[in-house]
């Protein structure tokens, strides 16, 4: 099939539609109707003699030659937007806004971010701390940085590093309560716990008892679906927690908290940060990608 060069503007109402997975979210990212969106890709699919999209009431869905169509325009747009900053020279000297999102324990990673600021003033931070499962495409992040596998296949990842779990308590808390000498202990202890806010449930503690099998049944004392209320409990004696490391290691240093049953936590876990694929890595992406994975665990591993 051949493209005249004057439907390149159906074509990215095209994508924008895939992408969002929905005529109303792509208007609104180009500033028109979701009628005039309908229109759009009605004329597009009488052009090219396909169906693109499945539409009920409710959603819309690629079909095969929609997802072949949307796959060559990813590639199409791609190579022109890298074309352009290839023109305008601007590898060189990357500026602008960055646009990312991060969880609420992203403020432990400041130190890290402020250093990126130093290192390139002409880009601008815009940070959005949520916990939430945010959509990057549909609501125009440049990036994403989150814990855990990255779950949307419209998105490229980058892994930043690694880090383990500790399970800490105040000091005062161990006084009042016993310090757990085996994880089967932790069945008499109050336990704080983590919930993941995409799916509501709880984060395991994979503590491996005496016979190397997870211990289950642990006491919910609390439960929070950010990590920072949990910190603040742990410190204040309400319970144990099951907490990144960098997230404890200066409680830990100051004698706030005091990490309990290293030899029997297995939990392990990953930064990563996430980008629309459909987009070319701008340069101020790029070096903010670039600068986070070298940096990033040497402030806070």
């Amino acid at each position: 099939m051949t493209i005249p060069m004057d439907n390149l503007g159906a074509l990215n109402v095209f994508v924008q539609a895939a992408e969002t997975r929905s005529f109303t979210a792509a208007g609104r990212q180009l500033g028109v109707s979701s009628s005039a969106v309908g229109k759009s890709i009605a004329r597009l699919e009488q052009r090219l003699g396909v169906r693109l999209f499945h539409r009920s009431t409710r959603a819309i869905a690629l079909t095969p030659e929609g997802q072949m169509l949307l796959e060559r325009c990813r590639r199409i747009f791609a190579e022109m937007e890298a074309a352009e900053l290839e023109l305008s020279q601007t590898r060189a000297h990357p500026a602008g806004t960055l646009r990312v999102s991060l969880p609420l324990v992203g403020m432990l990673l400041m130190p890290t971010l402020s250093r990126f600021m130093e290192a390139w003033p002409d880009i601008e931070l815009d940070l959005d701390f949520s916990d939430r499962l945010v959509d990057v495409v549909e609501e125009g992040y440049d990036a994403v940085i989150r814990t855990g596998e990255p779950a949307d296949s419209r998105l490229m990842s980058r892994r930043l590093g690694a880090f383990r779990f500790r399970l800490v308590a105040a000091p005062g808390y161990l006084g009042k309560y016993g310090t757990p000498a085996s994880p089967r202990d932790l069945l008499r202890h109050r336990c704080l716990h983590h919930r993941y806010p995409s799916t509501g449930k709880l984060e395991p503690w994979i503590v491996d008892g005496e016979d190397a099998e997870p211990v289950v049944g642990l006491p919910r004392t609390a439960v929070s679906s950010a990590i920072e209320p949990l910190l603040h409990m742990a410190e204040q004696g309400n319970g144990i927690a099951c907490l990144p490391e960098f997230a404890v290691r200066r409680p830990c240093d100051e004698g706030r908290l005091v990490s309990v049953l290293d030899d029997h936590v297995k939990n392990t876990g990953a930064f990563r940060i996430l980008w629309p694929s459909s987009r070319h890595m701008s340069p101020r992406l790029r070096v903010f990608v670039d600068f986070m994975a070298d940096n990033l665990f040497g402030e806070t591993a």
